[in-house]
């Protein structure tokens, strides 16, 4: 049997895979939806087909994580990853409504399959080798690395689509937009390469993972789940660390969804706000990795609960000011503000999330926080478009950034946790 990493080596390995899973979302992002609409599909078309893809990707979180708690993270990720490559090159391929359909729901399920798997194997790999590594740093790290691969995938789609370097392939005509997509393509199979050359995880003769305390197998895919369901009934904190998953996704409605709303109405023209919003959002992800960054140092100096309840907060602070701005700079400055702070909110959740968490279960307590996230921001979409329209986009804004707010409780457990345990530590 090889030696376990240890926790620089499983550091190392984990922030580039991450790095190679999100580079190819931050080349489509800001231009998929163009890129439907300029094959020919409308509007209600493309919502239904991402509505189609969120209800698979949802309905497949559960099964899919407890598949990488008993079989394994590596099997379950690089099936993630191949689905994912597969599906970038639908999406380059497809012409019509049932094409994007096929292209999307292969995507939603290997996001499903790819909830959790790779965080929880860092975790996993670093504890194999100490049981008390510590692991909040690499998290923070992580979300310097996410946002600075989005950001660095958007500035290279912006660059391809402003060269339009290939202008037919086999054969068929490429507009710009469509090279930002095989783009995509090109860079989806470094996570699969990634993937299969740098995760190592012990198995058992019947294909099972093996726990890295006992090498014994996991139990049954249904057991695994069961356990995560009952850690939240058991656990104050994973409890309220998934209420406050709510209160943050509810916020995100105002700085993902009204944000390019409410910029185009501050400008006068849809036009000028789709201009604005591909640099703004390059910029937003950077602010992001930031935070990221900022979180790492917080939780040094004034521990993971606070800094999660100091990040909900601004966080919030910043999608009210969304709806308080009166123009576009002032509008882009608490986008800023915002995107920061959900940057710096992420690491400290994530590290509270796996300190309940056990080997046997942690892909399983990932999802769980996925799915809460997906029927939050599922729920408070629709409503926060209503309240939109009957009294205006900023009114909006506003009342999602004080639900979000709320959200600040649900760390209370855990900071009451921390306390409890500090002066043993």
């Amino acid at each position: 049997m090889s030696e376990p990493l240890d926790i620089d080596q499983a550091r190392r390995r984990f922030l580039i895979m991450t790095a190679a899973r999100w580079v190819p979302v931050g080349v489509t992002s800001p231009v998929i939806i163009l890129v439907l609409l300029e094959r020919g599909l409308t509007l209600t078309q493309i919502a239904s087909i991402w509505a189609i893809g969120t209800v698979a990707t949802f309905a497949l979180e559960l099964p899919t994580s407890g598949l990488a708690d008993t079989y394994g993270r590596r099997p379950v990720l690089l099936a993630a990853n191949l689905l994912s490559a597969a599906a970038w090159l639908g999406f380059a391929l497809a012409h019509s409504w049932v094409g994007f359909l096929l292209a999307i729901v292969t995507m939603s399920v290997g996001r499903a399959l790819d909830s959790g798997p790779l965080e929880a194997w860092f975790v996993d790999a670093a504890h194999a080798h100490d049981p008390d590594a510590p692991v909040n740093d690499a998290l923070a790290r992580q979300g310097l690395v996410l946002g600075l691969s989005i950001a660095a995938g958007s500035i290279l789609s912006a660059l391809v689509i402003w060269r339009h370097p290939v202008h037919s392939l086999f054969g068929t005509a490429l507009t710009p937009l469509e090279n930002a997509v095989w783009l995509a393509v090109l860079a989806g199979p470094l996570h699969v390469i990634t993937t299969a050359v740098l995760m190592r995880e012990t198995r058992g003769p019947d294909g099972r993972r093996l726990s890295p305390e006992t090498d014994e197998p996991r139990q049954t895919i249904r057991s695994t789940i069961r356990s995560g369901l009952a850690l939240v009934r058991r656990s104050p904190v994973l409890a309220g660390v998934l209420a406050a998953e709510v209160a943050w996704s509810i916020g995100m409605v105002s700085f993902e969804s009204l944000m390019p709303v409410r910029l185009s109405e501050l400008l006068g023209s849809q036009t000028t706000g789709g201009a604005w919003m591909g640099p703004v959002s390059a910029l937003g992800w950077g602010v992001f990795a930031g935070g990221s960054a900022l979180a790492g140092l917080a939780q040094r100096r004034i521990g993971v609960a606070l800094t999660a309840m100091l990040a909900r907060a601004l966080n919030a602070i910043g999608a009210i000011a969304l709806g308080l701005a009166a123009g576009p700079i002032a509008l882009v400055l608490a986008y800023l503000v915002a995107y920061s702070t959900h940057g710096m909110n992420g690491a400290p959740h994530a590290a509270l999330l796996h300190s309940v968490a056990e080997s046997r279960n942690r892909s399983t307590v990932l999802s769980l926080n996925s799915m809460v996230a997906f029927v939050a921001f599922a729920a408070f979409g629709p409503l926060a478009g209503v309240l939109a329209d009957h009294r205006g986009v900023s009114t909006a804004m506003i009342a999602l950034g004080v639900a979000s707010a709320l959200g600040v409780a649900g760390y209370l457990p855990a900071r009451r946790a921390e306390l409890r345990t500090a002066p043993a530590a």
